[in-house]
């Protein structure tokens, strides 16, 4: 008869072989007693994997892989009661047909769940398009902007009527905090210009020799002013809402500059059945749909120095023009930068190769020639 060896894991983890009771090669009572402390070792291991079994398949509710678990638990413990009775080949063969049992029916499952995952998908696209639409608001469309392309630059000129659209539109309300006068210079303004804008805003600055607070006529060095002196004030002013600041804003929402865009322009009547609370106006590119801040840019509603015609569409261009610049002011200087870094390696890598060809090609185009004879 041919005789089957089994390897157990014990306590310390080290592997042991370990063999029917019928086999002939116990000759003595300490080797049984050696086997039953090996075989207890092993009832517990398949104890512990039924219990493990059994508390993952709970929650996916398949029973027959449950029944079978407890059946494998039933028979280890009986095994262990019988004196070691019953053969432990069968408890593994049992512990194998369970788990063939819950890997049919988890492939199974998996199976149905994807069909269903995708008929839900089909069919629920128009409800979730529409969901995300009013949660998220109306998807900006792309515009074409002068400085998008590798080697484009700011249009200065845009730059400098879109902070006078700011200054006279958008400044009662938002802030610009981390933008300096002096970053104006040689944009949007010469130095004279920038430095007669900063001397018409007020300063609060100080403690004097005294002790005591004092304003000042602002200088290059000074930030634009902000039209609040903190958040509440902000909210108290604008029935609850607070106005973002528009330093970095055109990074800090997706799809940056065209969202700006659409937002600015894209004030609509609520459509039917939509009524809108009070102080609060329709705009489909607003997430939610909602927003505190009324129509601000109309035709006319600011004064370019350069004599450009104040279209509603004109001013929009142009302020989200000047925040896409304030969120990245060095673009051109970086741009540059990167141009000269491209030609410069391009050189380099042009010389090393010449360098490469010229250095090798005396020793490539030597002939080596073996002496067999002497």
């Amino acid at each position: 008869m041919r005789h089957t060896c089994m390897r157990s894991v014990c306590d310390d983890g080290v592997g042991q072989s370990v063999y029917p009771p019928h086999h002939h090669s116990f000759p003595d009572v300490d080797v049984g007693h050696n086997y039953a402390k090996r075989y207890s070792h092993r009832r517990r291991a398949v104890v512990s994997r039924g219990t493990r079994l059994g508390l993952a398949l709970i929650p996916f509710g398949r029973m027959r892989g449950m029944s079978l678990t407890r059946m494998l638990r039933g028979v280890a413990t009986s095994a262990m009661e019988s004196n070691l009775q019953t053969n432990p080949v069968l408890v593994r063969s049992l512990a194998a047909s369970a788990g063939a049992e819950q890997q049919e029916s988890g492939s199974r499952m998996h199976l149905l769940a994807g069909l269903g995952g995708a008929l839900a998908g089909i069919f629920g696209v128009s409800v979730t398009a529409s969901a995300n639409e009013v949660s998220d608001g109306l998807h900006a469309p792309h515009h074409p902007w002068n400085h998008e392309g590798p080697l484009d630059s700011y249009d200065h000129g845009s730059i400098r009527r879109g902070h006078q659209v700011y200054q006279q539109v958008c400044a009662a309300c938002h802030s610009m905090q981390y933008v300096h006068w002096r970053q104006l210079v040689g944009v949007a303004y010469t130095e004279e210009e920038a430095k007669a804008l900063a001397f018409e805003t007020e300063v609060e600055d100080g403690p004097n020799d005294e002790g005591e607070m004092f304003t000042r006529p602002g200088r290059l060095a000074d930030k634009l002013p902000v039209p609040y002196a903190n958040e509440q004030a902000a909210r108290y002013a604008n029935g609850g809402a607070y106005p973002p600041d528009l330093s970095l804003i055109a990074g800090a929402r997706h799809n940056g500059q065209n969202y700006i865009f659409s937002l600015l322009t894209g004030y609509r009547a609520p459509p039917a059945g939509i009524e809108m609370r009070e102080g609060l106006y329709y705009n489909p590119y607003f997430p939610g749909g909602a927003i505190a801040m009324p129509k601000m840019i109309v035709d006319g509603g600011a004064e370019y120095d350069d004599g450009t015609p104040a279209s509603a569409s004109q001013q929009a261009k142009d302020v989200t023009t000047f925040l896409a610049w304030s969120t990245n002011p060095y673009q051109d200087e970086m741009r540059v930068m990167g141009i000269k870094a491209v030609l410069l390696v391009s050189a380099m890598i042009v010389f090393a190769s010449y360098s490469k060809r010229l250095r090798w090609s005396v020793i490539k185009s030597q002939r080596i020639v073996v002496d067999t004879v002497n």
